[in-house]
Order: C-alpha cells, then structure tokens, then sequence
C-alpha cells in the first residue's frame, strides 16, 4: 500500500521537557492506524504537529508527496488532514447542516446557500448510509450520532486522512458500533484513519497496524494480525501488567451514607445505603441519570426531594461546600470543565478544596502547599517537570490524576469518581485501580460511575443500574453478569 503521509525525526521540546524525540512513523492509504501509548507519550503532541496547531523542534511531514517542515492548519486542511477532538466542537444550538458546513462560502442570498447546504449535507449523509435528519438542532442528537456529524464535518472539507482523538470516550457502550461501521465504510472508500484509544478492545477491532509511543519516543509499530493484549500492553507500559483488576481485602463495616427517595436533576426515587470500605458501582446509559446523581450527592445540583444520611445523621446539601465539609468529593466526568483550574499550577489545583487544611490565622503556608502537591505528584505518578505546572500544559489524562489529587487532599471520606479512566491509558488505570483498593482499605467509601462494563464489574462489591433517571436494579458481585446488567440498563 501506498504512503499517504510519513513523519521523519518529528521532534518536539518544550522548556525542560523533550514531548516528543526523532519519531518516524508512516500512514497507508486506507488503513486505520492506531496510536497507542501512555498518559504523556508523546500522542496529543504528534497529531497536534500533523494538524498545524503545534511546530516541530526539528524533522519533516510529507503529505501527498509534499514536504513540510512546519505544516500550518491552513496548509493541513488544503491537504486533506481532519482531525476530529475527544470534545466536540459543534454549535448546540445549530441545525446538523449548518455545524457541517460553517464559514463555508457556497453562495447568496440565505434562501439559496440554505437550500444548497441542505442538498449538499443529504448527499452527504447519502454516500455513507447515514440516516439522520440535517435540519434538526445538533442539541437533539445522541452523543453517537454527534460524533458521526463530527466525522461528516471533516468528510465534507474533503479530509482523506482523519485524525480521531479517543472518539468512543463521549459515547455510550451500545452505540459505538455505529461509529465503526462508518469508519469500515471510510477505509473502503480510501481514507486514512489515525485512531487515539486506551480501549484495546476498540483497537483490536478496527486497527489495521498500531503504533506505540512512551516517554517521546516510537518503541514499535505492528500489524495487529497476530498481535497479542498482553505483548501490546507490554509495548505500552514497559513491563508486565499482571493483573487488570488488582485483587483487595473486602471488609466493609457501618453504613457511612444513606440516599431515601432522592429526586431531582432528572432522577425520580432513588433509594440505596453504602457501606464504609465499599466501593458502589453506578451503570447505566448516557443520559440514565448516573451524573445526575453525583451532582445532587456533590450540591451541584438542587434536590427537590428525599433526603441524605451521612453517618447517621440527616444532611442538608445544598452547594459544594457543603458536601466537602461532610467529607464527600466528587471527581467530574469532565475535567477540563468541572475539574480543574486550567490556568493554575498545579500546586494551586490541589490546595484549592480545603484552604483551611494549609492555612494558620488566614496565612496559607506555601511550603505545606507545595509539599502536598509533590505527595500527591509522586502518589499518582503525575507526570510534570515541576509541581508549578500549569494544569492546561499537562497530557488528559495526567489533568485527571491532578483532578483525583485535589479531592484526596481535602480529606473526603466518600469520593464519588465520574468516569475515573476516561482518556487514561493502561498503566495508569492501575495506579488508579489500586489507589481506589487502598482508599476503601483505609476506610473510605467509592461511588463508581463508568461506561466500560468490564471495569465496573472488576472493580465494584455491588453494582446499581440506572435506566431513565430511576434505578432499575442492584446487582450483587456473586451475580455480576454483563449481559443482564446490559438488559437493566436498557429498560427490558
């Protein structure tokens, strides 16, 4: 097969930090090349080049032929590279046509270039079997069908090679192979795709070859036939994980939280206990109410009924900082949003939820400060080269493990984690696997919202299933089964 583009000795540096080191990679025509690797590999920074958003230190890009040794965005798109981001980057508010063909210039008056985006968008639409009204508001739509207008978007600038950056992490389970039908429909069609996923499930079904990045540097790239799990994520970490779901001692004791008739924020009813050394698991489709919950638990969200019993005394939560100063944390599903302090170091991101903890008459001591943030840079493997990092300079997924940083530091005792892996790749879901065991052995108590059902179920004593806004069943560890859990959460 044909290169379509190939990097040589791509290089990036930034101050005291080498992101990405002498990479040499080429892409076929028509392949679904995966680039695999862990949190700060060195992936965001190499597609970020390839786009035009970042310039390289030293080495070239040749696209169709031509060579680049600073590719602009301007000279990416005229060249047939898209790229489609983990958030989405359409307007809510507009109709489908109008996000696929916004700034484009396709004539006047309004009546005509409307009705010539609405041909030109169904045509579209058309091409790759795809079934969705054009004229609805994008608001509407299902986090899969988004993700597929966000493919179309860049189809439509003419893209024949399509960057997708952990694509699946906004979609539910049962919906993300309508994204891989369109993109088997890509590759017959000739387009390259450049596939970003922690997933290895995800890769090993749609990934042609696969390239694996740490610390900067290209350690192989590898036809997936006949590649194994276990030699791909030993390429990934550098050594071997032997076990995914590392095993704990469950001992749980007194009931630390108790939820009677809890509604609002969508949820209607919701009743349940949790126990001290417990970790909860919450399933359910997007859109079941599992984040709405996390939200009335956290004073995020107004309670319109019922009531919450921390250690046995009814509570009144009614902002966040009520819910910290009764030890509950909450780590958000969206961490650039909810998370964090995108423009503080990352000393400020973990000192912020408790001030009181590092202050003395109203003097914050910035040595106790500082000496927390390398605790917990050091615990979690952060990977920054100084604890004054701005938290925006950071890899996602070592944002995340700042966002998990700031809520141990405020000494929660019942931490609610919101898709605590999304976008964080296999050696660190470890360090946070076996964090959340030592947490609930020091007596603390886990509620666990996550859309990968195999994580629930390897990391949860009990499991409650969300269908609706309503809770539709509670499933004991003996009776872990994905397909039943799969039937709960779809109502049947």
């Amino acid at each position: 097969m044909e290169d379509i583009l190939r990097i040589e000795n791509l290089t990036k540096v930034y101050p005291g930090v080498v992101a990405l080191d002498h990479v040499g990679i080429s892409f076929q025509k028509g392949e679904v090349h995966a680039l695999m690797g862990e949190n700060g590999a060195g992936k965001s920074t190499l597609i970020k080049m390839i786009a035009g958003a970042e310039k390289p230190s030293e080495g070239t890009i040749w696209v169709n032929g031509n060579l680049f040794t600073h590719i602009t965005p301007q000279q990416s798109r005229e060249n047939g590279i898209g790229v489609i981001y983990q958030e989405f980057n359409l307007i809510p508010t507009m109709s489908v046509m109008e996000n696929i063909f916004i700034g484009e210039k396709l004539g006047n008056p309004y009546l005509i270039k409307r009705k010539l985006i609405r041909e030109k968008a169904l045509k579209l639409f058309e091409n790759f079997d795809l079934d969705i009204d054009v004229e609805q508001p994008v608001s509407e739509l299902s986090a899969s069908r988004q993700q597929i207008v966000e493919i179309v978007k860049a189809l439509a600038k003419n893209a024949k090679i399509l960057i997708m950056d952990e694509p699946s992490a906004a979609i539910a389970i049962n919906e993300v192979e309508r994204m891989f039908t369109l993109i088997d429909g890509l590759k017959k069609k000739g387009v390259t795709i450049i596939y970003i996923s922690h997933r290895m499930d995800e890769v090993f079904r749609i990934a042609d070859r696969v390239s694996v990045l740490r610390d900067g540097q290209l350690i192989q790239t590898r036809n997936m036939e006949g590649l194994t799990r276990k030699e791909l994520v030993s390429l990934m970490v550098g050594r071997e994980l032997k076990e995914t779901y590392p095993l704990r001692k469950l001992c749980l004791q007194e009931v630390v939280l108790e939820v009677e008739k809890l509604t609002g924020n969508g949820n209607k009813q919701i009743s349940f206990s949790m126990r001290k050394g417990e970790i909860l698991g919450i399933a359910g489709l997007i859109g079941a109410g599992r984040t709405e919950l996390a939200k009335l638990l956290y004073g995020a969200a107004k309670i319109e009924a019922g009531r919450i019993i921390v250690n046995d005394s009814p509570v009144q939560i009614k902002s966040p900082g009520d819910a910290i100063a009764l030890g509950i944390g909450l780590i958000p599903e969206d961490r650039k949003t909810e998370g964090v302090f995108q423009e503080f170091s990352i000393s400020f991101n973990v000192a912020i939820m408790n001030l009181k903890r590092f202050s003395r008459y109203s003097i914050i001591s910035s040595k106790k400060v500082k000496d927390t943030a390398k605790k917990y840079i050091d615990l979690l493997r952060i990977k920054t080269p100084s604890k004054d990092q701005l938290t925006r300079n950071l890899s996602g997924g070592n944002q995340q493990k700042v966002v998990v940083a700031k809520t141990l530091a405020a000494d929660s005792q019942i931490i609610i984690f919101d898709e605590p892996t999304r976008g964080i790749d296999v050696g660190a879901k470890q360090e946070i696997y076996k964090l959340m065991n030592s947490l609930t052995e020091q007596g603390r108590s886990i509620i666990m919202i996550s859309s990968e059902m195999e994580e629930l179920m390897g990391m949860s004593d009990r499991i409650l299933v969300f269908y609706e806004g309503k809770l539709a069943g509670e499933v004991q560890k003996e009776k872990f089964e994905q397909e039943y859990i799969l039937e709960l959460a779809s109502g049947l």
